[in-house]
């Protein structure tokens, strides 16, 4: 885990140095089989039922609708491999986030509005407006400042946790699929 001053000196370099903007790239699937369990995949069927298939989303979901159902809105979350890179120490540890998508792109909110859809390899997703935050899991997986930095309420609309994401059209993602907007 990295001290502050070296998490937010390498994330103000990642982030001035910017991410793709209309086309990305998808550079890693995971799921989360039970808790704290992670796949590595290759690729990944995305559905409407079940977001990334093979993942507890479904079962274990913290948002749940007034039925008891999962929160679509919550089915995918996405972030930006360069600010995982940062944040993590290394690709070694980048399943630990519970991100099941890690891609390039810029999911900043002035990029990617609520709403906004993405053609993930041959899958539509859509941006939703429920905010993707650090939680107790991730400070205790990458550390105080780094949760602090990611958490920080002026750079808040840069995203950099990540983004979710609902299944608007199913398909297989395979990682270096393209992402672009639509």
């Amino acid at each position: 885990m990295a001290d502050l001053t070296t998490v937010s000196g390498q994330l103000a370099a990642v982030v001035a140095a910017g991410f793709p903007e209309d086309t990305g790239s998808v550079e890693a699937i995971f799921v989360r089989p039970v808790t704290d369990e992670r796949k590595d995949l290759d690729e990944a069927e995305l559905t409407k039922a079940d977001g990334v298939k093979g993942d507890r989303w479904r079962a274990t979901g913290g948002r749940r609708l007034p039925d008891g159902s999962p929160d679509p809105k919550t089915q995918i979350t996405m972030m930006n491999v360069k600010v995982l890179d940062c944040v993590s120490g290394g690709r070694d540890r980048w399943a630990l986030a519970g991100d099941q998508l890690i891609v390039d792109l810029d999911v900043s909110e002035e990029n990617l509005p609520v709403g906004q859809r993405l053609r993930v390899g041959d899958a539509i997703v859509e941006i939703t407006e429920v905010p993707h935050t650090g939680c107790a899991k991730f400070r205790k997986r990458y550390g105080d400042e780094s949760l602090e930095y990611i958490n920080t309420e002026r750079i808040e609309s840069l995203r950099l946790r990540g983004v979710y994401a609902m299944v608007i059209e199913e398909a297989t993602v395979r990682v270096g699929d393209t992402i672009e907007k639509v």
